[in-house]
């Protein structure tokens, strides 16, 4: 049972394989147990390759299930119409075309297998490059608030320095108001005179201005720093927005780049070893030598093509030869007068009727 299964995955005729030894049957088997393994092994790879696309099983299953259904009907139908002629050179121009088709199933199958046998350093790849990406996301959307940052730091910073100027000024003046007090500075009259009273008046004055102008900044400063503080909540809603797409960069693609980062000769071998199991039939039906089933085989085309020949000549034949027979048919009555007093007088009624038809016509009209 399950060598007929393989035999009818080879896509020999089992009509006639049937009819030959054992060890035809064997080989045939063995062909189509390759072409079998390899549609179960593009099965395996699509599905993978399609779960890092879909992240869902069944999804993933039945569009793997109908990736592989495609390349075992590929694969039998490449191995299935190599003929064996005899003509090595024939075959294997013959082959070439589907040698190059086996190369290109063998890579598409080859390289989901491998980001799953180096997931772990894939993985690590990755990780090297969501790190960086995050690195240069917080740094990019920084780049869109830090100069308002710091410009709004920087008008706090002005209204600061306002108040210590002031500050500076009014402490100036009540040194200089105490100072003529005490008999120190100015006038040096010990004594609050007329001169203490003018620098204590311009000390209040300034000292009520620095009351009003604290007041004034503060509300200012306190208007700032919600301003800095609501770009600074801006700032990290957008990179925890922004995170999850940095996080989720693991699909197909990513993944086949951060494979081609890692050693190269790992890869190649396993691509070279799903090449050699792709293109094993080819090969095993080019240098195997010309066996009872290619025989019977071209036994039927060609007998077949004989008889499909002869029914193409036969027709051929006869109608050239009813050509001939309806030419001489028409000459030998050509010259008869009976046939041509009888078409006389068929066109001679015909004539009459379209005059009286013409007359009747033309009556009606006046």
């Amino acid at each position: 049972m399950l060598k007929q299964f393989f035999i009818i995955c080879s896509g020999a005729d089992t009509d006639i394989l049937n009819s030959c030894s054992k060890g035809e049957q064997n080989k045939y088997a063995g062909i189509g147990a390759t072409v079998f393994f390899t549609a179960l092994m593009a099965f395996i790879a699509a599905s993978y390759a399609l779960h890092t696309v879909f992240d869902n099983y069944y999804t993933s299953v039945f569009f793997g299930l109908i990736w592989g259904l495609l390349i075992f009907n590929l694969d039998r139908y490449i191995v299935s119409t190599i003929k064996k002629t005899g003509n090595f050179a024939d075959e294997v121009i013959q082959a070439t075309p589907r040698i190059i088709l086996a190369v290109i199933i063998a890579v598409v199958i080859s390289k989901p297998l491998e980001l799953k046998i180096f997931e772990k350093e894939i993985d690590r790849v990755l990780l090297e490059q969501k790190n960086e990406y995050t690195l240069a996301n917080k740094n990019q959307i920084a780049e869109q608030y830090t100069p308002q940052i710091q410009k709004l730091e920087q008008s706090i910073a002005n209204l600061q320095n306002d108040l210590t100027t002031k500050e500076t000024e009014v402490n100036a003046l009540y040194n200089t108001y105490i100072s003529e007090a005490e008999g120190t500075a100015g006038t040096k009259l010990l004594g609050k005179g007329p001169v203490y009273k003018e620098k204590r008046d311009k000390h209040d004055a300034a000292l009520a201005e620095l009351q009003q102008l604290k007041i004034d900044n503060t509300e200012k400063i306190k208007a700032i720093e919600t301003e800095i503080a609501t770009l600074k909540n801006d700032y990290d809603n957008q990179v925890t927005t922004s995170q999850p797409i940095i996080s989720n960069f693991d699909g197909l693609m990513a993944r086949v780049d951060a494979l081609g980062q890692l050693p190269w000769l790992p890869s190649f071998f396993i691509f070279m070893l799903f090449l050699a199991i792709e293109t094993s039939p080819i090969f095993a039906k080019l240098l195997s030598p010309k066996g009872a089933y290619d025989f019977k085989l071209e036994n039927e085309e060609t007998a077949i093509r004989t008889n499909v020949l002869q029914n193409k000549n036969q027709r051929e034949a006869l109608l050239k030869t009813e050509f001939a027979i309806n030419d001489r048919v028409y000459k030998d009555i050509e010259t008869e007068d009976e046939l041509y007093n009888y078409k006389r007088k068929k066109a001679r009624e015909l004539l009459q009727l379209q005059v009286d038809a013409f007359f009747n016509q033309q009556k009606n009209i006046l």
